[in-house]
């Protein structure tokens, strides 16, 4: 190619390029666009106005434990519709600007009886994932929808209970995508606890493991020259091979499916698993416990209700009780404490989002707080109130649905409304 056609294709791929439109701020799944809980947005406060948030439209919804995913100008959640005793599970789109309701698809199921009880949280729980026009959702009964993301219209569906057991709504994981892979955590049996699909089809294409269910979500990592599906079970932290299920290797890690709802985390050689550190080996996939030493669960469990962030040499958790530590990545040693972020109490949660060298946090109680987290201590910036607690736990309530941050904004959901709030530093014109 002489100089003048390469100049010519060159401005014609860029011509091309900056007339589609770009959403690489989107929220497209469950922790963000890299499963990492990280949010790389640029323009946003420095501090929170006195007065609160600029809402930009808060919408109702009913009952859920999915958080939303933000793509291309619409917002999707999951929900439920409560009837006694009917009960349907809901995929719902709304127009990111507006909050207008563009579409819903619901499908009805056969919901227990203690499931109509508010204190014991019914409602779809799996955050769905959007790719190439396409939304996958995962039931809490099973059930797996492929639709499409424009319209709602039925692409392919499996109940996946006509062919496996699958425990009274017990899905709780969220989907990922690997490369032409749907991957589901179901707790299936026998075998299918975790099972791949093809997600153009829904075709079966492996299954794997008789482990009991927990609510953590799956999380791709690559180590050891492999990349590994790593997925905390019920009964362990199992790496598999995400093109056949085949398993590298295994750390048996029993808990509740309540301690269990934490998202691995991956940073260079370390693998953190709530409160159990592992270290990856460079050459092979496998890896060995770099803390705690003793098998106790309740020792390998920062908090039941949050990820904790591992960043640097260092991992900023919430404790089960409310406390937010900071402890040496590499030993586990506790570095500070503190009891000013939520109120102590059990079921308390902290969710850490960083953004550049600050940290946004959202607790049960319904704030969003910005602030510094270093080794040097706990550094709070400032807190609004964002969204009142709904969920049940004996007498108090709760937030504990992590929230998603996309487009200069952050989107929040209880079991009774979506809100959609700026976090723009300059008004959008």
């Amino acid at each position: 190619m002489n100089r003048r056609r390469f100049f010519q294709a060159a401005a014609l791929g860029l011509s091309l390029l900056l007339s589609i439109p770009l959403w690489a701020k989107d929220w497209p799944q469950w922790r963000g666009p890299n499963r990492d809980g990280v949010w790389n947005e640029s323009g946003l406060l420095k501090s929170f106005p006195a007065e609160g948030l600029k809402v930009r439209w808060r919408v109702p919804v009913g009952p859920g434990w999915s958080s939303p995913v933000v793509v291309r100008g619409r917002v999707y959640l999951t929900d439920m519709r409560l009837e006694k005793p009917k009960a349907w599970e809901r995929i719902k789109c709304f127009k990111e600007s507006t909050g207008k309701l563009l579409w819903s698809y619901a499908s009805e199921l056969v919901y227990p009886e203690w499931a109509f009880i508010p204190e014991h949280g019914g409602g779809p729980a799996a955050t769905p994932i959007v790719e190439d026009g396409k939304i996958y959702s995962l039931g809490r009964s099973g059930q797996v929808d492929c639709l499409d993301a424009r319209n709602g219209k039925v692409i392919w569906e499996i109940l996946l209970g006509r062919k496996y057991e699958i425990g009274e709504l017990i899905c709780r994981g969220s989907p990922l995508i690997e490369g032409n892979f749907l991957i589901l955590f179901t707790g299936a049996k026998p075998g299918a606890c975790v099972i791949a699909l093809d997600k153009q089809t829904g075709k079966e294409v492996w299954k794997t493991l008789d482990d009991s269910m927990s609510n953590s979500s799956p999380l791709i990592i690559v180590a050891g020259g492999k990349r590994q599906l790593i997925v905390w079970t019920g009964n362990a932290v199992n790496s598999l091979n995400p093109a056949t299920g085949e398993t590298y290797w295994r750390e048996p890690m029993v808990t509740s499916s309540n301690d269990s709802i934490p998202t691995p985390v991956v940073q260079d050689n370390r693998l953190l698993i709530s409160g159990l550190m592992l270290e990856l080996d460079a050459r092979m996939p496998t890896a060995k416990v770099l803390w705690p030493e003793t098998m106790a669960a309740s020792k390998r469990i920062l908090s039941n209700t949050s990820t904790p962030l591992l960043r640097g040499d260092y991992v900023y958790s919430a404790k089960s009780n409310g406390e937010l530590v900071c402890l040496e990545a590499g030993t586990g040693k506790q570095v500070w404490e503190t009891t000013n972020v939520t109120e102590l109490k059990f079921g308390a949660s902290i969710h850490l989002t960083p953004n550049g060298d600050v940290v946004f946090l959202f607790t049960d109680e319904g704030n969003l707080i910005l602030a510094r987290l270093a080794p040097d201590g706990y550094h709070e910036i400032s807190r609004v109130h964002l969204l009142e607690p709904t969920s049940f736990l004996g007498t108090r309530r709760f937030a504990w649905i992590p929230p998603v941050y996309a487009n200069l904004h952050v989107f929040a959901r209880n079991d009774e409304e979506l809100v959609c709030a700026s976090l723009a530093a300059k008004p959008r014109k």
